[in-house]
């Protein structure tokens, strides 16, 4: 019988404990993740991790608490610390250029009761759900509570935290690699930020070696979108002051010259969820996000894809800050499950 739902990894205390506590519970699974790395990669994993532990300094210069996680991490799950580094750094180690997803953010007039919702589709290879988890982090020095959605051994990602700051992301392509911050470490760090304004200023002071688009929301109604390459970040001001719908190509004056339509799918997705976001304008719940990331139009390359470039959409995010909640769904739009988690 098939789970439908990803395995939750609860850790409190300290760095080092919280590190260590995620290693033991999720130990078979980050060593199926470290495989699958090198399978996605085709790399040995000793390359690899010597690649990624080029990025240490910079995420001692993030976060030094997060370094101290790491290490943890290493020792919970009886593996070295340059692998659990590389658990940080998957696309970076490997040059990987990764993902599709179909973001969003809407508040006031576009929603029922004028609170925000934020979330996604992700989109990447069907593997990457066998090794996901939903880690539930609760510090004991002052940060913030927060649900991440993750793979096994991978402190950062997507997520919300008791705020009600969520983030997520697109991918965005064209660009070359260059030093800079992984933006797993970053991800995890923006979730201990108050305000999407806070999350602003983390991005500016620190530079990323790759692009993506993040898309946020947070507990006092506001939300946001940051386009993030290595030379800098872009806001992007949507059509509406109450959405913010992302896909994988560049829609800020200040990127666009960047584009060269490299996920042409991505276009026709945006499009789609103008339409669907603008017909149900006034009235969107999560429910009715929920229906929206089922959407077949485009097949296999829609909203809810379906193998396109070899993509499929393994899971979906929602957060409604207002009531502590994050729903997760694991497999597609339109056959996987949704599960609402408190935060």
């Amino acid at each position: 019988m098939t789970n439908h739902t990803f395995p939750v990894i609860e850790v409190l205390g300290g760095s080092y404990q919280m590190g260590y506590q995620h290693g033991a519970q999720a130990a078979d699974l980050i060593q199926k993740y470290m495989l699958w790395i090198e399978k996605l990669t085709g790399k040995p994993r000793d390359w690899l991790c010597h690649n990624a532990i080029a990025f240490l300094p910079m995420m001692e210069a993030l976060s030094p608490a997060f370094v101290e996680e790491v290490r943890g991490l290493a020792d919970g799950a009886d593996i070295s610390f340059e692998e659990a580094v590389l658990c940080q750094a998957r696309a970076e180690a490997g040059h990987l250029h990764e993902g599709g997803c179909t973001g969003f953010a809407l508040t006031g007039s576009a929603t029922v009761n004028g609170s925000p919702l934020a979330g996604q589709n992700q989109d990447l290879e069907p593997e990457y759900a066998d090794v996901a988890i939903l880690l539930h982090v609760k510090p004991a020095d002052g940060r913030p509570r927060a649900l991440i959605f993750t793979f096994a051994g991978q402190l950062g990602y997507s997520g919300m935290n008791q705020y009600g700051l969520a983030h997520f992301a697109n991918a965005l392509y064209d660009y070359q690699w260059r030093p800079g911050l992984p933006h797993y470490p970053l991800k995890r760090v923006m979730l201990e930020q108050r305000t999407i304004e806070d999350c602003v200023k983390l991005l500016k002071r620190h530079r990323t070696c790759s692009a993506a688009n993040v898309v946020m929301c947070d507990g006092e109604g506001k939300i946001g979108d940051v386009e993030i390459r290595p030379e800098g970040i872009a806001r992007f001001e949507d059509e509406h002051p109450d959405h913010r719908l992302h896909a994988n190509h560049y829609l800020t004056p200040q990127f666009a010259d960047y584009e060269t339509n490299s996920l042409a799918d991505s276009c026709p997705r945006l499009d789609r969820m103008r339409i669907l976001v603008q017909e149900n304008w006034g009235e969107i719940t999560a429910e009715t996000m929920k229906r929206i990331l089922a959407d077949h139009q485009g097949d296999p390359g829609g909203i809810c894809r379906h193998g396109e470039r070899a993509m499929h959409s393994i899971s979906g995010y929602i957060a409604e800050p207002a009531e502590g909640v994050l729903h997760v769904r694991r497999g597609h739009g339109c056959l996987g499950t949704w599960q609402a988690y408190e935060v």
